[in-house]
């Protein structure tokens, strides 16, 4: 049950336009890795002065640019790869319900019941708003036992990223309320440090999907894994194909991380919200949880 009400957008600290122009330069920089080409030439190609280019990747993501050229190379995604090899075991041998209690951020997943699933959300209320974050505007949605979605809306119309978000939930009760949603998006990009308070996400999903995204939550900030690390780790070495269609089905993007895991030739995958986007949480997370990548 939608309510028809106006959509608004919260004051953000982040700058849309920040974004975009990141995009641009991950996108150029992809394109051109193979020539290393430096800072004049990014910057031409972003029109951005070399001097405004320099201090916004130092704003975004603590990296210089030609520290940012290094972190998007296939070579440095392997190395990644090898130094994670073992994360998703290695993080169960300390005793941790989630390596999130290791980092700023602590996630659990609780996911709804085949009945609850068949109700479609009934009695539910879904409070949304729309924010802005690192990586671009998104919506986040949230219920009583957690949050439900969490999507960039990636060039789409709002009203469409409302829509698909009712599809999920028919049943439920869809009320904007941007006050609720800025809250949980300012604990989601700019977590306390050593908060003993968790952040729960509700899924619907088959028992498949969910022990997929349960993996996903071992993965440390500022680390990647394979598709076929995360198969290993639920015990299903050799169903890499439904891991990968898993990952892309994620409903909650980013705390749910499903753009820590690449291909085990170190090439990116796919990403539901594009690989530019993909390529910018991993290195905006690999900035400031480089303790998570010995490479």
């Amino acid at each position: 049950m939608l309510q028809d009400f106006p959509i608004t957008t919260m004051a953000s600290r982040y700058p849309e336009d920040d974004y975009d122009r990141i995009a641009r330069a991950i996108e150029f920089l992809r394109a051109h890795a193979a020539e290393q080409p430096g800072l004049a030439v990014v910057a031409a190609a972003v029109h951005l002065s070399e001097f405004h280019l320099q201090r916004l990747f130092t704003r975004w993501a603590g990296l210089s640019p030609k520290r940012f050229l290094q972190c998007l190379t296939v070579e440095h995604a392997k190395a990644r790869l090898r130094a994670a090899a073992d994360v998703l075991s290695a993080t169960l041998d300390v005793g941790l319900s989630s390596p999130g209690r290791l980092h700023d951020l602590f996630v659990t997943l609780e996911a709804v019941t085949p009945g609850e699933f068949k109700a479609g959300g009934a009695g539910v209320r879904i409070a949304y708003g729309f924010q802005g974050s690192p990586f671009g505007e998104c919506l986040v949605a949230t219920t009583a036992r957690g949050i439900c979605a969490l999507e960039f809306v990636a060039g789409r119309a709002r009203r469409t990223v409302v829509a698909e978000l009712a599809q999920r939930w028919p049943a439920a009760t869809l009320t904007e309320a941007p006050g609720e949603s800025a809250r949980i998006a300012e604990r989601i990009f700019h977590p306390r440090r050593k908060s003993a308070l968790p952040l729960t996400v509700l899924v619907q999903g088959t028992n498949f999907q969910v022990q997929v995204w349960r993996a996903l939550l071992r993965v440390p900030p500022g680390a990647v894994v394979s598709y076929r690390a995360v198969a290993q780790g639920i015990g299903r070495p050799t169903a890499v194909r439904a891991v990968g269609s898993a990952v892309g089905a994620n409903p909650v993007a980013f705390l749910i991380p499903c753009h820590r895991v690449l291909r085990a030739d170190g090439e990116p995958g796919g990403y539901r919200w594009g690989l530019t986007r993909k390529a910018a949480c991993q290195l905006w997370e690999e900035a400031r949880w480089p303790a998570a990548v010995a490479v």
